[in-house]
C-alpha cells in the first residue's frame, strides 16, 4: 500500500516546478492580453501579420477653391430715338418720325445732341423734307431741372414765312423730346430766346411743349 501511494505522489520538487511553470505561463498570457488591449488596431495588425510597416492611409487634400469666372461687361445696348422730318401732301404738312439708334453708354445729353445734329444735317430719304436751313448748327444743349435748353445758330431763322418757321420749330421740339415726350424745351438762337416766328411776328411762348405746340401752331 505504501509503495502504491509513493508511486502516485510526485516528488515535492517536481510539483513545485510545475506550479512555478503554471504561474509563469498564466502571467505571460495575462501580460500579452493586457499589451494587446493597449495597442491600436494598426499596431495589432503589424504584430500579428507581416513584419513590414503598414502604409498609412492617404490624407485627402484640402478642396481647391474654384474661382468664379470673371464677369464680362454686358454688351452695349441700344435705344431708339426719333428724328422728325416733314411729309407734305397737297393740303397739309405733317411731322414724320424716323428712328435712329444710340448706344446706352452715352448719356442723355450726348444722345439728344447727336439726334439734333442728325436733324440739322437734313434727310437722306427723298420721301421726306425739312424747312431747317442747312447752315444751322447746334451751339449747345443742356438738360436742366426746368427742361431741355437748346441754342441754335442764327441760320435757323433765315428765310421762309410763318409756316416754314412753325414747321422747323416743330421738328426741333419733337426731336428734342423724343426720349421724354412731356419735357419742356427752351429754344434760343445765338444765345437769345426765340420769341417770334416768321415775318408775321407770331409770338412764341416758352417753354415749349408738344401740347402747347399742337394747341398754338397746328400744322
Amino acid at each position: 500500500m505504501e509503495d502504491q501511494r509513493s508511486r502516485r505522489q510526485l516528488p515535492l520538487g517536481i510539483m513545485a516546478g510545475l506550479s512555478a511553470l503554471v504561474l509563469a505561463t498564466g502571467s505571460a498570457v495575462a501580460w500579452w492580453g493586457w499589451q494587446a488591449s493597449q495597442k491600436t488596431p494598426d499596431a495589432i495588425e503589424r504584430t500579428q501579420g507581416s513584419s513590414e510597416p503598414q502604409k498609412a492611409p492617404p490624407v485627402a487634400s484640402a478642396p481647391t477653391t474654384t474661382q468664379s469666372p470673371t464677369s464680362t461687361a454686358p454688351a452695349a445696348q441700344t435705344k431708339t430715338l426719333q428724328v422728325y422730318w416733314l411729309k407734305a401732301s397737297s393740303t397739309t404738312i405733317a411731322l414724320s418720325p424716323s428712328p435712329v439708334t444710340s448706344s446706352t453708354k452715352e448719356n442723355s445729353t450726348e444722345t439728344l445732341s447727336a439726334a439734333i445734329d442728325t436733324l440739322l444735317a437734313g434727310p437722306s430719304d427723298p420721301a421726306v423734307t425739312t424747312t431747317i436751313p442747312r447752315d444751322t448748327k447746334l451751339r449747345s444743349l443742356a438738360i436742366k431741372n426746368d427742361g431741355i435748353h437748346l441754342d441754335l445758330s442764327k441760320a435757323f431763322t433765315d428765310g421762309g414765312g410763318s409756316t416754314s418757321m412753325t414747321a422747323r420749330v416743330g421738328q426741333v421740339l419733337y426731336t428734342a423730346t423724343s426720349l421724354t415726350p412731356d419735357a419742356k424745351v427752351w429754344l434760343s438762337v445765338d444765345g437769345k430766346p426765340l420769341e417770334t416766328l416768321g415775318g408775321e411776328g407770331l409770338m412764341l411762348d416758352q417753354p415749349l411743349t408738344r401740347e402747347s405746340f399742337k394747341r398754338d401752331f397746328p400744322l
